[in-house]
């Protein structure tokens, strides 16, 4: 039963209810206690529009959603600032904090992979299926990203598509809304004892309507907007898969339309993994209509992903730098200096990837590997004499780094 107004933080229209009959579509699969347990009527969830919601936030909130605010805002000027607006490694910097982004994401749903795997994917250099599914969580985000300028429907359905396109079972969901019901928690023939269940297909296009009407407002605090349209998005459930990773992906992509935000992708999963349980239960609060701790969960995990996103980018700045020391004396217009930035945001490369990435022939590029290789910047990893990989250790074990910290933080 919903809270009263009075309990409420933040009110915001709770979820209410639909009635609908279930048969077990397979029951000869099932036991027949199982389908007489889920024989009859169930109830679905039915999203409380929120395109003329008018928050009321308490002072303590605001001033806590500020701070976080400050926090992101100061991140962005720090990364460019660190590195300067027209340097060469920028670019790679905003990649890899995106690759990490989508890896903390892919982390809240069990999908777990090291730097090294994720950028062997990058090169189709593994078959390990986490890296692989991983990967499409990164071309998720990059979509979230490229289409920020408009965050609506097609563009959510692309988020999805890039997502869910190379993930195997899933090829022909990739980018089309659900055509059945869908629920978490028990029950294997159906959804009459689930925890949540969803919203039923038929509903879902307006109600994602809603939500980009939600999103085009511009009278709204930047992480207000965000924390309340990544919740009704995952309240929606729109897809039969990758609902959460398309809803953190959306909210880059509304960090981004809003101009909060401009050089990087924001490491915020990050700070989510951190308070994953709290992070889930104001989900479920959200629902129930208190809008409070989802924002509160998106302005702590600003706030983390603020601090530990600067010590990323300053890491990662000084192994550049320590690179650059390792080339001094080689000549000005060697192409070891043009693939030197690039590591930032691929520390594992093969001369395919030079070629496709940066224009390269091949003997140009094995001759910059070799320069690398032997000045200590690089190191070759397969012992092969063909189909070669190079990797900067150096990097991979920062980004590693940040990973177990991320994973040292969530047990305090």
């Amino acid at each position: 039963m919903p809270a009263s107004s009075a309990d409420m933080g933040i009110p915001i229209d709770a979820v209410s209810y639909a009635t609908y009959e279930w048969k077990p579509r397979a029951p000869e699969m099932h036991s027949r206690a199982e389908v007489l347990r889920q024989t009859g009527l169930y109830e679905v969830t039915v999203t409380a529009p929120i395109i003329g919601w008018k928050p009321r936030i308490p002072a303590e909130v605001a001033a806590d959603v500020e701070d976080a605010t400050r926090a992101l805002v100061e991140f962005d000027r720090h990364a460019r600032s660190r590195l300067g607006s027209d340097n060469p490694a920028l670019g790679p910097m905003a990649a890899i904090l995106l690759r990490t982004e989508s890896a903390s994401s892919s982390q809240i749903e069990q999908l777990t992979t090291s730097a090294k795997q994720l950028a062997l994917a990058e090169i189709d250099e593994t078959e390990r299926a986490n890296a692989l599914t991983v990967i499409g969580n990164v071309r998720a985000m990059e979509a979230a990203l490229q289409l920020s300028d408009d965050v609506n429907e097609r563009s959510i359905l692309a988020m999805h598509h890039a997502l869910m396109i190379h993930q195997s079972g899933f090829e022909n969901d990739a980018g089309r809304y659900r055509s059945e019901q869908v629920w978490i928690g028990p029950g294997e023939a159906g959804p009459r004892l689930a925890d949540f269940v969803a919203p039923h297909h038929g509903r879902i296009p307006e109600m994602i309507a809603d939500l980009v009407g939600f999103i085009a407002r511009e009278d709204l605090t930047v992480l207000v907007q965000m924390a309340v349209a990544h919740a009704q998005f995952e309240t929606i459930h729109p897809f039969p898969d990758g609902n959460g990773r398309t809803g953190r992906a959306l909210a880059q992509s509304i960090l981004r339309n809003k101009g909060l935000v401009g050089s990087t992708a924001v490491p915020i999963s990050a700070g989510l993994l951190v308070h994953m349980e709290r992070y889930f239960a104001a989900l479920t609060a959200f629902r129930t209509g208190d809008a409070e701790p989802i924002i509160r969960e998106f302005a702590a995990a600003s706030r983390i992903a603020a601090t530990t996103g600067t010590q990323l980018v300053d890491d990662l700045a000084e192994q550049l730098q320590d690179a650059r020391r390792k080339l001094r004396g080689l000549r000005s217009d060697a192409t070891a200096w043009r693939i030197l930035p690039v590591l930032i945001g691929q520390p594992v490369i093969n001369t395919r990837y030079l070629m496709d990435s940066i224009g390269l022939g091949e003997m140009a590029a094995l001759r910059a590997l070799d320069a690398l290789t032997d000045r200590g910047v690089l190191l070759e990893s397969t012992g092969r004499n063909r189909n070669r990989v190079w990797q900067h250790r150096e990097i991979l074990d920062i980004l590693d780094s940040y990973a177990a910290t991320i994973r040292r933080l969530s047990v305090v």
